[in-house]
């Protein structure tokens, strides 16, 4: 925990006191309600850097703002009251926010109102949690959501002392971020040691893949306590239709039939191993490829990882076939992706990976590394292709096989839309983290099952 000139300090008697506390909430916490017969709960969802409103792509925010607002909205219409708390990064920006899709955005003062690095934040949790504690007394929720580490210590300091369950979802691990980028981690130095303590003080843990279910067993978290709930897909927005977005640029438009084009898509960040799609174009005449994703196209010029991307391209000799096309706009995403022969995708390691998921939701098939909850879904030689990473000949054969066989394409996009269907819906991923909370709350028998039924 921190002190109150916000250094960390030895968490040893929160770890003691952390196992009594995950069964102290039936005796002061507030119980779930039947209302017409369904099992409604008050649930806090606690992201402290990612906020349900911010724009996904730039380079703290990414897949878990979009989880969050997605299960927040996919919960609201299974008549939950859900609010959101992140961290208030605009002094203008109003404290409550009522959204569209029916959830409250709560901006908590925690820190300088302004955007402050996610590496940065850690010593704000405390002033995090005295907030979350100040309301919670006011309004005691059901259950308290944590997403991300650091939302893990403020929803512990505060749901601990309420006495209210609570759930955490890490979303990526600092064991896995470590071990694959060493000395350029940037993360805090007691970030693993501290998801330690966060894990064991949780009620119950949510993984995103089977992936992190294993990592966190290798942490020392009980099978048992561990739900394995994926992320989700807008199958609205998210589908094989192949008519343009209004709007769209001419980036989303179909290459001529002498180019194949591979999309890549993420954050601008190291990690996710754009380097490793250039060299592979490199190897592959009479083939495109679009980077997505960073700041907007104006802003690239002053983009690092940018740079050193369009600088590899030319010493490749592919610059003109290499195009970094910025932020794309969410609403727009689903024409670039339908737009791709293939999409791509080449991190170091991905604890989850929605852009597959969303290619998938577009029968667009996918060449992928086999890393992380890739790992869970593409189904290999069935929805895309799994090649080791590291392997980069494997990698350009892999591109050279599916792209000289359309109908093997077509096949795996087909065959991706209907596994997207069945497994990744948002409201299939509401219902499993309704049953995680199940696990985590004391309800009358069959209440849920009720509510799962609606």
């Amino acid at each position: 925990m921190f002190d109150r000139h916000h250094r960390w300090v030895d968490a040893s008697l929160w770890q003691r006191g952390a196992a009594d506390s995950r069964f102290s909430y039936g005796m002061c916490g507030r119980h779930p309600h039947l209302i017409r017969g369904r099992w409604d709960m008050r649930i806090a969802m606690v992201s402290e850097h990612a906020s349900p409103l911010a724009t996904p792509g730039t380079v703290d925010t990414g897949g878990q703002s979009v989880h969050v607002a997605e299960l927040s909205a996919a919960l609201s219409r299974r008549g939950h009251e859900i609010a959101v708390y992140t961290r208030r990064e605009d002094p203008d920006v109003p404290e409550r926010v009522r959204t569209d899709a029916g959830y409250e955005v709560v901006h908590v003062p925690a820190g300088p109102p302004r955007k402050v690095s996610k590496d940065e934040i850690l010593p704000h949790m405390t002033d995090f949690a005295r907030y979350l504690r100040q309301d919670w007394e006011l309004r005691s929720p059901d259950i308290a959501h944590a997403h991300f580490w650091m939302s893990g210590i403020a929803t512990q300091l505060a749901a601990r002392a309420l006495g209210t369950p609570t759930v955490q979802t890490f979303h990526a691990l600092g064991a896995v971020k470590r071990r694959f980028q060493g000395a350029a981690d940037t993360s805090p130095e007691d970030r693993i040691r501290t998801e330690r303590v966060v894990a064991k003080a949780a009620s119950r843990i949510i993984a995103t893949s089977s992936d992190e279910a294993f990592e966190l067993a290798r942490m020392g978290t009980p099978r048992a306590r561990i739900s394995v709930v994926p992320s989700g897909v807008d199958l609205n927005l998210f589908t094989p239709d192949t008519e343009p977005s209004d709007g769209a640029k001419d980036w989303a438009n179909q290459p001529s039939s002498r180019v194949k084009r591979i999309v890549s898509v993420g954050r601008l960040v190291p990690r996710k191993g754009f380097d490793t799609a250039i060299r592979a174009v490199a190897a592959l005449p009479d083939v495109e490829l679009i980077i997505a994703g960073g700041p907007a196209t104006e802003f690239l010029v002053e983009d690092h990882e940018a740079q050193r991307l369009r600088t590899l391209a030319d010493d490749l000799g592919v610059a003109d076939r290499v195009h970094l096309v910025g932020h794309v706009p969410r609403e727009y995403m689903p024409s670039l992706l339908r737009s791709a022969d293939v999409v791509l995708c080449t991190p170091w390691y991905e604890p989850f990976g929605m852009v597959t998921l969303e290619a998938m939701a577009c029968a667009v098939p996918v060449v992928a590394h086999a890393v992380g909850g890739i790992l869970d879904t593409i189904v290999d030689g069935v929805t895309g292709m799994l090649v080791p990473p590291e392997r980069p000949r494997l990698l350009v054969n892999a591109l050279r096989e599916i792209l000289s066989h359309p109908s093997v394409m077509e096949g795996w996009g087909i065959a991706g839309r209907d596994r997207a269907v069945a497994r990744y819906s948002w409201e299939q991923v509401a219902q499993e983290t309704e049953r995680a909370y199940s696990r985590s709350i004391p309800v009358p028998r069959g209440a849920l099952s009720r509510s799962s039924a609606r």
